[in-house]
């Protein structure tokens, strides 16, 4: 079973185990993959995903680009979290006849206590499964995927804004003051550059969008 991470910093991970983060978009591409796509696509070249891949087709149907998309349609993938943060492996007994054994003698020694890209996916309490994929460019999200993606309405009422904005899902990325925006959009543009980098929003990358469930 794969994993998948979500940020923590930002509250990605407790929106997703929440359910109200069902989105999300994955930069899976080389930079030079980016350009490939990118001049394909301007040239009026059809991209579609089909069999797990994001795909180019030429008008008389050659293949000019193929690339495995990292989750695939129906998959279920862990959602990764720290051992520190799950209370009944924090607690776990030692029992080497049991699935949950850990060869260190305590599992505060193990990689996984602290940083979650060491944890083993069938230890994980959460699960989600992949239910749609496409591939298009960061910018060309819709006010509902963002919603999707976590960016929560906020009722507020204050000197310039009056009736519903927009906040993301975590107010510790703004020193716990809470940050409105106008549109969804705005809300996941500033979300995106905290998560990926400034100016991953202005960049506008090619990303495979996944949509999920919580399954467990």
């Amino acid at each position: 079973m794969k994993k998948i991470m979500f940020n923590d910093a930002y509250g990605l991970t407790q929106a997703t185990i929440e359910v109200y983060k069902k989105n999300t978009r994955r930069n899976e591409f080389t930079k030079a993959e980016q350009t490939r796509l990118t001049t394909l696509v301007n040239a009026g070249y059809r991209l579609v995903i089909q069999d797990d891949c994001v795909k180019v087709y030429a008008e008389d149907a050659t293949l000019l680009f193929s690339k495995p998309t990292r989750y695939k349609v129906g998959e279920v993938v862990a959602v990764a979290q720290r051992y520190a943060e799950i209370e009944e492996l924090a607690m776990l007994q030692r029992n080497p006849f049991h699935e949950s054994y850990f060869e260190e003698e305590d599992i505060a020694d193990e990689p996984g206590w602290r940083n979650k890209m060491f944890v083993k996916a069938k230890l994980m309490p959460h699960r989600i499964r992949i239910t749609g994929s496409r591939a298009e460019r960061l910018q060309d999200i819709s006010d509902e995927c963002c919603i999707k993606e976590g960016v929560i309405e906020h009722p507020y009422s204050g000197y310039m804004v009056d009736g519903i904005v927009y906040k993301n899902c975590h107010d510790k990325a703004y020193n716990g003051s809470l940050k409105i925006f106008d549109t969804p959009r705005e809300a996941f543009a500033a979300l995106i550059d905290e998560v990926s980098g400034r100016g991953t929003w202005a960049r506008n990358p090619w990303v495979v969008a996944y949509e999920y469930e919580l399954v467990k």
